[in-house]
């Protein structure tokens, strides 16, 4: 009898954390779905890649028809979800319009939890796992990130009400928290890096160590133990961070990478 290889669908795989996972994921002998806006990205995606099957989807997951057409596509077993799409609006929660702060929570949080609801009989059926792609700004909120902070905690939150609740049909769940990675997204907080001392991590090693642990069945996965020690800190010792991090946000090097952002958005 002839076992079908496992089935993995990655969002956002057209760039970044998501093309790297997409490239792990094939060597480690899974079928992809591949989930992107755009078709020549995938297309990019899928020239990296080892002999898989493979399918190319081109949609929005935030529209009924583009999650319509994922489902579609998957079919009616699924080894492994991965939430990997998402956006960053960044500066000053003032500068932030209504447009930017509905795409971010939209693409971060209310479209993953849709999609995970429409593809949870396809989980079942393989007895599957959910991997979200949150980030260590959902563990440390770091001002000036307040909108994409939001979502990334409610994600890690989302991750934990799942796991809990799915767990009965067989269903694990994956949180990864990744420090800032050098994507294109970075682009639109590079201004940032200095002033707050950011390390930048490659999305190939990222991409790595959390494949490792989605394979290893590792419920939450984070950089390293200075990013535990931080997220301790946050818990014990809230004031600690605080200080630090209103300390760097007032710094004058930020007020004036803020300030050269904002005319150039505006211009």
């Amino acid at each position: 009898m002839t076992t079908s290889p496992p089935k993995a669908l990655i969002t956002g795989a057209g760039s970044g954390i998501g093309r790297a996972l997409a490239i792990e994921a094939s060597r480690s002998g899974h079928d992809l779905v591949l989930v992107g806006r755009r078709q020549e990205q995938l297309e990019g995606t899928a020239a990296l890649l080892d002999k898989a099957q493979l399918q190319l989807v081109a949609a929005d997951i935030t529209t009924p028809e583009g999650r319509a057409d994922i489902v579609a596509a998957t079919g009616n077993r699924l080894d492994v979800l991965v939430n990997n799409a998402g956006r960053l609006a960044v500066g000053r929660l003032t500068d932030l319009d209504d447009a930017e702060i509905a795409a971010t929570v939209g693409t971060n949080l209310t479209a993953a939890v849709q999609l995970t609801r429409d593809l949870v009989p396809a989980l079942c059926a393989a007895q599957g796992r959910i991997v979200n792609i949150g980030s260590m700004f959902g563990l440390i909120a770091f001002p000036y990130f307040s909108a994409y902070s939001a979502t990334k905690f409610a994600m890690r939150g989302l991750s934990d009400a799942l796991r809990r609740e799915l767990s009965e049909f067989g269903i694990s769940v994956t949180y990864v928290a990744p420090r800032a990675t050098r994507t294109p997204a970075q682009g639109s907080f590079a201004h940032l890096v200095e002033p707050f001392g950011m390390a930048l991590d490659d999305p190939d090693r990222v991409a790595r160590r959390a494949w490792d642990g989605i394979m290893a069945g590792r419920k939450t996965i984070y950089p390293g133990p200075g990013e535990r020690i931080f997220a301790l800190l946050q818990v014990l010792a809230p004031s600690i961070i605080d200080m630090a991090l209103t300390h760097k946000a007032g710094s004058a090097k930020a007020q004036a990478a803020l300030n050269s952002y904002t005319k150039q958005k505006e211009a």
